[in-house]
């Protein structure tokens, strides 16, 4: 997988100091950089939910790509079922399990379409098989067989063979805007600590309250 991401934040907050945190984004960032040396396979890893027209939830993992004050951002094929579903319904939650921690972080939240620059960028940064690859895949959509998808790739390579590999304009990135975040974390007998930090609006102060386990 992708190198997961970093931020830089001052006077990092211990595991036991969490209930006592007053703002969830210094928190998050503590607890992913912790994660990141002790997951054996990748922190970065979150089930992203959406919802279709049916108002029926859908989930899977993608990756954590960056996240700072604006909200928590991945990539995707826009034209997938959760590209379609955020251009309708431009609203999901996001789940973080890290199981080596016994932690988990949940997000809800309003969506947006990440800068067009800040796609280029990241995507720049992408391995060349997977920069192919997006141009490749049709993602969600039915596939024949596993011939016709390498077919497509072949061709993809020789289009690409000399020169950068340019971002398709189907491919971009949503950023996760969050008015709701829990962190939670395992104690012995099921008493788990669970605190959430809740705010009206992005722009709005949060308030914080220690919940029932």
């Amino acid at each position: 997988m992708a190198n997961t991401p970093s931020i830089q934040h001052p006077n990092e907050l211990t595991a036991g100091d969490f209930t006592e945190a007053d703002e969830p984004l210094r928190l998050f960032a503590t607890w992913f950089d912790e994660a990141k040396r002790s997951e054996p396979s990748d922190a970065s890893a979150m089930t992203l939910a959406t919802v279709d027209d049916d108002g029926l939830p859908n989930a899977r993992m993608v990756l954590l790509k960056g996240f700072d004050e604006r909200g928590f951002v991945f990539y995707t094929n826009i034209d997938s079922a959760k590209g379609r579903e955020l251009e309708r319904h431009p609203k999901a939650a996001l789940v973080f399990h890290w199981k080596s921690l016994n932690r988990q972080v949940r997000l809800r939240g309003t969506v947006e379409p990440v800068d067009p620059g800040e796609a280029d960028a990241y995507f720049a940064t992408r391995a060349r098989l997977a920069q192919i690859g997006a141009w490749a895949s049709k993602q969600s959509a039915p596939l024949e067989s596993r011939m016709a998808f390498e077919k497509a790739l072949a061709l993809t390579m020789a289009k690409y063979a000399v020169g950068t590999v340019p971002r398709p304009p189907n491919w971009s990135g949503y950023r996760v805007v969050p008015l709701v975040i829990e962190f939670w974390h395992d104690r012995p007998y099921r008493l788990h600590d669970r605190i959430e930090f809740r705010r009206a609006a992005a722009n709005e102060p949060w308030s914080k309250t220690r919940l029932y386990p």
